[in-house]
């Protein structure tokens, strides 16, 4: 749940790297809310749940794609039927890169 909430707290923050933990431990809470409400028949409140985290997810996968040495545009290829979302999801998959033009491997980056 943490990854969870600092991915909330960093709402519209589209510089900077995400580890894969934290990229996929927040899709996996949002998917399970998600799925939770659709299941509970609020559908309604699950749009509007989709819409309001909208720019968290964009800026958790642009902060990913970043983490992998790419630039977050690479978030439009999705708009390319099932080639998009199956090239983006592998993007997402790959280990991040020791140190790119978007900062210091998070992994190794000592806590502040």
């Amino acid at each position: 749940m943490d990854y969870f909430l600092g991915a909330l707290k960093k709402y519209a923050d589209f510089s900077g790297r995400a580890r894969r933990e934290e990229f996929w431990m927040y899709t996996l809470i949002y998917m399970i809310i998600n799925v939770v409400l659709a299941v509970l028949g609020l559908d309604i409140v699950s749009a509007l749940f989709g819409l309001a985290l909208l720019i968290p997810s964009l800026s958790i996968g642009a902060r990913r794609l970043h983490d992998t040495g790419r630039s977050g545009w690479w978030q439009l290829i999705v708009l390319l039927p099932i080639i998009g979302l199956i090239v983006l999801i592998v993007f997402y998959a790959q280990a991040g890169h020791d140190e790119n033009d978007y900062g210091v491997n998070p992994k190794t980056e000592t806590p502040a």
